[in-house]
C-alpha cells in the first residue's frame, strides 16, 4: 500500500478558458455492509464531482440506502443501484446531468447479471462528459466479452469526452484489461498519484480497480488515496474490502 504522490491533487475548479477539473472516484462499496460512517468519511475526504460505484445496495429498501450514502456525502445519486446490478453514479450539484440510462448486460446461465450504469453531464462551460460505472464478470472470457461492450457504450454515449470506472475483477496484464487500456487512457498509468494496489485483502495486493478517460481528456493524477488530508487508513480498512480509486481529470471546454 505504499502511496507516491508527486504533488497535491488538484482541487476541482473551473478554468479561464472554460474547462473543468474534476474529481472522480471509483469504490466497490461491498453492499454497504461494512463501516458505513467510515465510508462517508473516505467519499467526504475524497471531495469527488463523480462517484462511480460498484456493488451498491440492490436488494431490500436498496434506493433508501444508496440516498442515504449520497447525503452522507453531500452528494445526489445520478443512477443505477439494483436496476443496473450494482453500478451507480452519484454527483454533486455542480454537474448538469444530460441524460441517463441504466443498461443490463447479456446474462449467462450460471453466472450473476452485470449491467453499467451510465450517464452524460456537463460541468460548466466544459465539454459534456459520457461516464460509466461497471463491475465486470469473474470470468474470464465474460469478462473479455465485456470490456468490449464497454467500449461499445462508452461510444454509444456519442460525448466526445467519456470517461469509465470500476472494478475489473482483473490486473492491468489481463486481457480485459488490456482492451480497455488499448483504446483508452488507463488514468493511473497516464499520471500516477498516491497508491496503486487496489485489491490487498487476500493474496497478494494487486490493482483491479481502473478509472480510463478518452484521449481528450487530460489525466493530472491518479490513485489510491492513501495520504489525502483526511483519508484515514483505519477508515480504508473499516469501509469495505477494495480500496477506492481517485482521479483529477481536466475536461476541456465545449
Amino acid at each position: 500500500m505504499a502511496a507516491t504522490t508527486p504533488t497535491p491533487l488538484p482541487p476541482s475548479t473551473t478554468e479561464p478558458d472554460g474547462s473543468a477539473v474534476i474529481r472522480v472516484l471509483s469504490y466497490n462499496i461491498r453492499s454497504q455492509r461494512d463501516d458505513q460512517p467510515a465510508l462517508a468519511r473516505v467519499i467526504r475526504a475524497c471531495a469527488p464531482d463523480l462517484v462511480l460505484i460498484q456493488e451498491a445496495p440492490r436488494f431490500f429498501r436498496w434506493r433508501k440506502k444508496l440516498s442515504r450514502l449520497a447525503a452522507a456525502t453531500d452528494l445526489v445519486t445520478l443512477t443505477g443501484g439494483a436496476t443496473a446490478t450494482g453500478p451507480a453514479l452519484l454527483c454533486t450539484l455542480r454537474a448538469t446531468v444530460r441524460r441517463t440510462e441504466d443498461v443490463l448486460l447479456p446474462l449467462t446461465p450460471g453466472l450473476h447479471r452485470r449491467g453499467f450504469a451510465t450517464a452524460v453531464v456537463q460541468f460548466g462551460t466544459s465539454a459534456p462528459l459520457g461516464v460509466i460505472s461497471c463491475h465486470l464478470s469473474l470470468d474470464k472470457a465474460e469478462r473479455y466479452t465485456q470490456s468490449g461492450m464497454l467500449l461499445d457504450r462508452l461510444a454509444a454515449l456519442d460525448a466526445k469526452h467519456a470517461l469509465a470506472g470500476g472494478d475489473l475483477n482483473e490486473r492491468p496484464t489481463g486481457p480485459a484489461f488490456r482492451r480497455l487500456a488499448a483504446s483508452l487512457q488507463d488514468c493511473r498509468t497516464a499520471a500516477p498519484w498516491g497508491g496503486e494496489d487496489t485489491w490487498v485483502r487476500t493474496g497478494p495486493p494487486s490493482r483491479i480497480d481502473a478509472i480510463f478517460a478518452t484521449q481528450g481528456i487530460e489525466v493530472l493524477g491518479c490513485g489510491v488515496p492513501l495520504d489525502l488530508p483526511g483519508v484515514d487508513a483505519a477508515d480504508l480498512r473499516a469501509a469495505t474490502d477494495h480500496l477506492p480509486v481517485l482521479a483529477a481529470l481536466r475536461i476541456p471546454p465545449a
